[in-house]
């Protein structure tokens, strides 16, 4: 496997940084998790966006233009001869000292593109639909660390990530500082009630396939809400699924032990599902 590694595309076992990185020793950085289809980068300029978004809140320069991190990871694909595949794109702040203060990283940022393969859920939930749970650890308050912000420091998410393995589950919901329904640990969630496609307003990450499905459902005519949502909206919604580059879309059929709908994947995810992997390979930056 060939990473890019600042500039440079170099084997898997030669792909390294320092020690000293700030990514490394404190998260301090940004990433994007990409999916390709067929020799197309999915949402490749949205990601990108959201990627360069982060950086400027986080006061870190990326060194290279959209254009050219673009071809970065058109060329990191091709080195690997991947058709369908996850891209990891990554930035650090850099080399630093052991103290805090980023002032210190003197060099350029590190640019890291890995592509390679992922399954994030087994085929059966895709089917049947997955039982998720609401787990204790609440989701960062936006005026702590802002969950809008892809930054490498996933604590949070992986507490909860913790409780739901601990559970039995695959994924879990993260209440806002509210008490609202804000994401899961790696996907944002929605709900489907009376011909209404609602998702949370607050609390979460603005994902790229979650803004794909909202765009969907404008084209076949389905009214949408971005609100604040409470569990018990969940528990008696019709349908709901969730959302991600990596999970793609994965319905929902019980949470925290109550049956969702008819307990089966319903007829509206089930079309939003076969939208989204008809788009998915016809729409992205070819190579």
């Amino acid at each position: 496997m060939k990473i890019y590694l600042d500039g440079k595309l170099v084997d898997q076992s030669e792909a390294k940084v320092s020690v000293f990185d700030h990514g490394f020793l404190y998260g301090d950085g940004a990433f994007e998790g990409i999916r390709s289809y067929n020799n197309l980068v999915f949402k490749l300029k949205e990601h990108l966006d959201r990627l360069y978004e982060t950086a400027h809140t986080m006061m870190i320069d990326i060194p290279l233009t959209k254009q050219q991190l673009s071809k970065a990871v058109i060329d990191t694909l091709k080195a690997n001869k991947i058709k369908d595949g996850y891209i990891r794109l990554i930035v650090t702040r850099g080399v630093g000292d052991l103290g805090l203060d980023p002032t210190k990283c003197k060099g350029r940022p590190s640019v890291i593109i890995i592509t390679d393969k992922i399954t994030l859920y087994p085929k059966e939930l895709y089917n049947k639909g997955m039982e998720i749970i609401t787990v204790p650890t609440m989701r960062n308050n936006p005026e702590a660390l802002n969950p809008m912000l892809k930054s490498l420091n996933y604590l949070n998410n992986i507490f909860a990530k913790i409780e739901a393995n601990n559970s039995g589950v695959s994924e879990a919901i993260m209440l806002d500082h509210q008490g609202y329904v804000a994401e899961c640990t790696g996907d944002n969630i929605f709900i489907f009630k009376n011909k209404m496609l609602s998702t949370p307003s607050q609390g979460r990450l603005k994902g790229i396939t979650r803004d794909v499905v909202l765009g969907m459902a404008k084209k076949i005519k389905t009214p949408t809400q971005e609100c604040l949502i409470t569990r018990h909206e969940v528990y008696t919604a019709e349908e709901c699924f969730l959302t991600g580059t990596a999970a793609e879309i994965i319905p929902v059929v019980k949470v925290d032990g109550r049956i969702i709908g008819t307990g089966k994947p319903g007829a509206f995810t089930k079309k939003i599902m076969k939208l989204f992997h008809e788009a998915t390979n016809k729409d992205g930056v070819g190579y």
